[in-house]
């Protein structure tokens, strides 16, 4: 079986950016032919040529276009599994996969079908406006900052919806939780039996971190509204425990309340790890539709405790009393309460970091995965041979 990956790689590598190369990884660890074409943010020019590039590229890209093309005549694979595609390649590549009769897998990373932006939030709160069609208030509300960069999302995303260009052309959909297929379906007019939830996949350290002597409270992640850091805040003042953030932070600044908070700069993998392996918990106290955090799935392989807002699909990550705890969305009290929780109990948090690890085993697994990947597209290619016997047929 040939697997052709097609992506476009951010400027600053992110958790979509990191699933999408741990899914290369994995496939190629499995024996399975594997070419990518890749495209990376980062080779964009830091002035305006840049800018203009990433404008109509998104919009339409005729050199990714032109590559692919390329692509798919040399290694004729028989899926093409794609990822991220903006700014640098745009939609537009998926009608010529069709075209030849190649099944598409495309996975989805957060919200990019329904929102210009791909997150469903503004100030950092949960925000549906754009549903049913109304890319415009990406341009109203300005949800970049910038309004020229709010126009081109918003224009790209009502180029992509009015050309039906992911779901007459993509085969299957894969998203890492089901409340993020549910949202397909719900909300992007795609058909129950075109999604198929598939989880990250994680390394599972040969031993568990104790988290009963942890020492700090953890987060891990951008330091952005959306992400709740207000919410962390408060939480903060409110049980006065040590707690320790890893993320950008040049940005903390623009958090209020965090000023006494240490600010951890892990700059390799190794010293994030080292970092979720020294805390008593992680909080994730996100105040969007979060599809799936990599940073839970990773402080759960090590067997930390996770707690974490009751919305999108945290929930179905963190299962409350068994793999961590859930607080409502906003509501720091709330929160405190939970972390005073499981700092006053080691047991507790080590009981529920086992769970949690447990779940990653169970689910998370490289064995897991790969099984799942190959399953889907085997169906895909099962699916499109038992086609074209039927065209052949009857122009035959």
């Amino acid at each position: 079986m040939r697997i052709l990956h097609v992506y476009n790689l951010h400027r600053y590598r992110g958790g979509a950016d990191n699933a999408t190369l741990a899914t290369i990884e994995l496939l190629q660890n499995a024996g399975v032919n594997v070419r990518s074409l890749a495209y990376s943010s980062q080779d964009l020019r830091p002035d305006i040529r840049g800018k203009l590039t990433a404008f109509f590229s998104g919009l339409y890209s005729p050199h990714a276009r032109a590559g692919l093309e390329r692509v798919l005549t040399s290694f004729r694979p028989d899926i093409v599994h794609a990822h991220k595609l903006y700014p640098l390649i745009s939609p537009w590549v998926l009608p010529l996969c069709s075209g030849r009769g190649i099944p598409v897998v495309m996975t989805i990373y957060d919200y990019q079908l329904t929102c210009p932006v791909g997150m469903h939030a503004w100030h950092g709160a949960e925000c549906t406006r754009c549903l049913g069609g109304r890319e415009y208030w990406g341009v109203v509300r300005n949800c970049r900052g910038r309004t020229v960069e709010s126009v081109a999302y918003s224009l790209r995303h009502a180029v992509a919806r009015h050309f039906h260009l992911y779901d007459r052309h993509v085969s299957c959909f894969i998203t890492p939780t089901e409340f993020s297929g549910r949202w397909l379906t719900t909300h992007a007019g795609i058909p129950a039996g075109d999604v198929v939830t598939i989880p990250y996949v994680f390394d599972l350290p040969d031993d568990a971190a104790d988290a009963g002597a942890g020492e700090y409270v953890a987060y891990a992640g951008r330091f952005a509204p959306e992400k709740g850091l207000s919410t962390l805040a408060g939480a903060a003042r409110l049980t006065g425990l040590p707690f320790r953030l890893a993320g950008d932070a040049p940005t903390l600044n623009d958090v209020d309340g965090l000023d006494n908070v240490a600010v951890v700069v892990t700059r390799s993998r190794a010293e994030l790890l080292d970092f979720y392996r020294g805390a008593r918990m992680l909080v994730v106290p996100s105040l969007w539709f979060e599809t799936y955090p990599m940073v839970i799935g990773e402080a759960m392989s090590h067997g930390l405790p996770v707690i974490a807002s009751r919305i999108g699909g945290l929930p179905e990550i963190v299962e409350n009393g068994v793999t961590g705890l859930l607080f409502e969305p906003g509501d720091h009290q709330d929160l405190a309460a939970k972390i005073r929780s499981l700092w006053r109990d080691p047991d507790l948090s080590r009981r529920l970091g086992a769970g949690g690890r447990a779940k990653i085993r169970r689910t998370s697994q490289k064995e897991v995965v790969v099984r799942q990947l190959l399953a889907t597209y085997e169906r895909l290619r099962s699916a499109d041979a038992r086609h074209g016997k039927e065209r052949d047929a009857a122009s035959g």
